[in-house]
C-alpha cells in the first residue's frame, strides 16, 4: 500500500498521483499530474492551500483544474485560494454548482455522469454517485477511484444530512461494485485503518458494499 503523501508514478501514463492529508477533519486532497505536459489537477482542496501549492511546485506542475467530488465545506474551503493563485477552472457536478458560485468563482465547468476530463494526456472519467449529496461524483483515473464522501475504507458517507438520500446511495454503491475489483479506492477522509483500499477489499469488508 502507498504511504500518505507518497508520490505514485505511473511510467506508462507518466502520471504523478499523490494523496495529501489536509485540515482538521482528516480530509484527503489529491494531486494528479501529467509528467510530460506538467498540467495537473487538484481534487477537493478543502484545507491548507499553501501545502497543496507547494507540493505541485515541488513537481513543477501547473494546476489547471480543480475537481470537486461534492460541495461540502470541508472539501471546498481552499478552492478560492487555489483559483486566485493559479487561475484554475473548477469542475463540479451541476447539482453542486450553487455552493461554488457562492465563493465568487466564475470559471466553472459543470459535470455530468460519464464525462471525460483531460489533464495533459491523462483521462479522468466522471461517475455520478448521488447519496451523500445530490451531485456527488467519483473520479476514475487509470486504476484509481477518488471517491470523496461516497465510499470510505470499510464505510460510506452520511446520508442523514440535508441532500442525503439512502436509496440513491445504495444505487451508487451498486454502480461502484460493478467496477473491476483491482481498482484502488482513494477516499475523501482518513477514517479507515488503511489510507486506501480496493473495490475487492470493500466488497469483502464493507457492510454497505455487501461485505
Amino acid at each position: 500500500m502507498q504511504r500518505i503523501g507518497e508520490k505514485k508514478f505511473n511510467s506508462l501514463l507518466k502520471m504523478i498521483f499523490e494523496q495529501i492529508p489536509v485540515g482538521i477533519m482528516q480530509n484527503f486532497s489529491y494531486l494528479i499530474g501529467d509528467e510530460e505536459s506538467k498540467e495537473s489537477a487538484v481534487v477537493d482542496p478543502g484545507w491548507e492551500a499553501e501545502k497543496i501549492l507547494e507540493i505541485a511546485k515541488k513537481y513543477d506542475l501547473n494546476i489547471k483544474i480543480i475537481l470537486l467530488t461534492h460541495s461540502d465545506y470541508d472539501h471546498i474551503n481552499s478552492v478560492k485560494d487555489i483559483v486566485n493563485a493559479t487561475d484554475a477552472t473548477v469542475y463540479v457536478h451541476r447539482e453542486e454548482r450553487d455552493e461554488i458560485k457562492k465563493l465568487g468563482i466564475n470559471k466553472i465547468k459543470l459535470l455530468n455522469d460519464d464525462d471525460m476530463i483531460t489533464i495533459g494526456k491523462i483521462k479522468v472519467k466522471v461517475i455520478h454517485t448521488p447519496g451523500h449529496t445530490p451531485g456527488s461524483v467519483c473520479f476514475l483515473v487509470d486504476n484509481r477511484l477518488i471517491t470523496g464522501d461516497t465510499l470510505f475504507v470499510e464505510n460510506i458517507g452520511r446520508v442523514d444530512k440535508p441532500g442525503g438520500d439512502a436509496t440513491k446511495m445504495a444505487e451508487s454503491l451498486k454502480k461502484l461494485k460493478k467496477l473491476d475489483e483491482s481498482i484502488e479506492v482513494y477516499p475523501g477522509h482518513d477514517y479507515g485503518s488503511i489510507h486506501h483500499s480496493t473495490i475487492k477489499h470493500e466488497k469483502k469488508n464493507n457492510f454497505h458494499m455487501g461485505g
